[in-house]
């Protein structure tokens, strides 16, 4: 199975197009030849008319091409007319996508006023109970009738009015029903979606795209992989477009990072015809990141390659870490074998910030790259090496983008039959003024973090970054947001919308104020129930909202404290975590920013 022509150059994914409104007064085309189209939500309360028309406007007016705003209840899905229509009345003609979930006569509703239905096949039709449940065939398949009548109705609606679709599956919030057959894994991603596409095809009906989302980037690569080798396995006219997105990506650095590295990595490959960054930041910053990241991609990609191979150094579709010989990388540090990915840092870098930098700082350099023994190669040329022990690069200046350059890299060295760790570079080729600190937080994440979740890499090293700290601490942040290395706490945060029970901003702030110390902590702040245990399924600890003003606590995907009153809820989360023997007392130190 392949899920693009080459993972040498960027050859983009021919899809067939799919409509949304009328392209000749506003709306879009997705797939095909056409630009990928970037998308955001709005995070007020739908029943406020004024309010999603000013953030709706306040989207477009900063590029936002679709927008979608949440339908939870029949009330909601209704009153999407009086938006549509407001907007319309103010010559916007940007389409509406209708975010749906639990309430399949929500869906019908709002399939009248708007020009996207977006549905996850997770809980359209059934409601997740976290049950064990084995299925024969037979019950299997009267489980696919019972989703059939329930979804046909609005696959049959969007036909009659020409309206388009989104299924989108996230991970965590799969039926039961998958989860017993096939797990929470990108395979029941992609089958859990397979099935709603097929009632679609029943009734001939092709205007729709997917979406494979989660918040963890290395999950997300791999279910939008195995999703288009599945596409291709059905047949020719399953060329379905598709939306990228990190789900629950979370806010500042941290948010842009993953983002960059789930979205990045597949449009380098060719992949994606919509995106989002999820942010839990004001909406339109979304779309500022989707620009930034969007312009990056010919830069970090080529459409042609200087080499003919087409072999993958890497699986695509499980992820596994290249294996390696462990070697001496510095003074009592090691690199490769089980050994922690390393950070290294140029003289440049080291001669600004190891003044600074105090014996228990996590976020510090672990080898200066001048000092090193290390072979500097051009994959693109033949070479040998004599051992595998022999810490490898890729030269600056090859004639390679980075990513395609260190997978050639990688691909060589299997065939040579070595194993040799593998230093990162984020970039090889160099601008001639230093890039803004924006600009470089993308590029590092997409070149560094595509290949971490390739499984290739021992060591990174950070050079587009000019700042010495900055650098260094983004070394250490995509390694977190790869999930190679965990210096900080964690967060799983949702970026808002009209579901939401509390301001998410507000308290996402107050929960890293008090937590932000406890290294190797994961901790979920979700606005609501939707995605709430099952996107946080991999966190320690859950805030979610249960009702407006109150909070409800979790273990893992376990509920254990109810309805608690909201200016009562971050102290008990904190109580929590000291019940589970995972609190430690923060010590009096300056932040990692200011030391380094």
């Amino acid at each position: 199975m392949r899920y693009c022509e080459s993972p040498y150059f960027n050859h983009r994914r021919r899809t067939r197009e799919v409509v949304i409104g009328d392209p000749a007064n506003g709306g879009v085309i997705v797939g095909g030849d056409h630009p990928v189209v970037k998308q955001s939500m709005i995070t007020c309360d739908t029943m406020d008319t004024a309010a999603s028309v000013k953030q709706t406007l306040d989207l477009v007016a900063v590029g936002c091409q679709l927008v979608r705003i949440t339908a939870p209840t029949v009330k909601d899905a209704a009153n999407l007319q009086n938006i549509v229509r407001e907007l319309r009345q103010r010559a916007c003609q940007v389409p509406i996508v209708a975010d749906i979930h639990f309430k399949p006569e929500a869906a019908m509703e709002a399939v009248k006023w708007v020009e996207v239905v977006r549905v996850n096949p997770g809980n359209y039709a059934d409601s997740k109970k976290f049950a064990i449940k084995e299925y024969s065939d037979d019950q299997y398949e009267a489980e696919l009738k019972r989703i059939e009548e329930k979804f046909a109705p609005l696959v049959q609606e969007c036909k009659r009015l020409n309206r388009a679709m989104r299924i989108g599956t996230n991970h965590g919030s799969l039926s039961d029903r998958i989860m017993n057959r096939y797990g929470d894994s990108p395979l029941g991603m992609v089958e859990s979606a397979l099935e709603f596409a097929r009632v679609c095809r029943k009734f001939d009906f092709h205007n729709f795209k997917f979406s494979m989302k989660s918040s963890n980037p290395k999950v997300m690569i791999e279910c939008y992989r195995l999703l288009v080798s599945r596409l291709e396995q059905e047949g020719p006219d399953w060329n379905y477009p598709i939306h990228l997105g990190v789900t629950e990506a979370g806010e500042g650095e941290d948010g842009r990072i993953k983002s960059a590295i789930g979205i990045g990595s597949l449009l380098c490959d060719g992949l994606g015809d919509t995106i989002r960054v999820s942010l839990t930041e004001d909406s339109p910053h979304e779309i500022e990141v989707c620009q930034d990241l969007l312009a990056q991609i010919p830069i970090l990609s080529s459409a042609t390659s200087p080499v003919s191979e087409k072999d993958f150094p890497f699986d695509p579709f499980h992820f596994e870490r290249r294996e390696t010989p462990e070697i001496e990388l510095a003074d009592n540090i090691n690199c490769g074998g089980e050994q922690l990915i390393r950070v290294v840092v140029t003289k440049g870098t080291w001669d600004k910030v190891a003044h600074k930098i105090r014996p228990k700082d996590d976020v510090k350099p672990e080898a200066v790259y001048e000092d090193l023994n290390i072979a500097e190669i051009d994959p693109t040329q033949d070479f040998e090496l004599n051992c595998d022990t022999q810490l490898v690069t890729v030269k600056d200046g090859v004639a390679l983008p980075a990513i395609a350059a260190f997978r050639l890299l990688a691909a060589k060295l299997k065939r040579l039959g070595r194993n040799n760790p593998i230093l990162l570079k984020d970039c090889i080729h160099f601008e001639t003024t230093p890039l803004p600190p924006k600009i470089a937080l993308l590029r590092a994440s997409v070149v560094i973090g595509s290949l971490l979740a390739d499984g290739i890499g021992d060591a990174i090293l950070i050079r587009g970054e000019s700042g010495g700290g900055q650098s260094l601490r983004l070394a250490y942040n995509i390694l977190q947001a790869a999930g190679c290395r965990s210096f900080k706490t964690d967060y799983v945060a949702c970026p808002s919308c009209g579901r939401t029970l509390f301001n998410l901003q507000t308290v996402t702030a107050k929960i890293k104020a008090r937590t932000e110390h406890l290294k190797g902590v994961k901790i979920a702040i979700m606005g609501c129930i939707v995605n709430g245990p099952g996107e946080m399924a991999d966190a320690d600890f859950g805030y979610v909202g249960g009702a407006p003003g109150k909070i409800n606590l979790y273990v893992g995907k376990t509920a254990v404290k109810f309805n608690i009153p909201e200016d009562e809820a971050v102290d008990r989360l904190v109580g929590l975590i000291r019940d589970h023997g995972k609190w430690v007392d923060p010590e009096e130190k300056e932040a990692v920013a200011q030391t380094v």
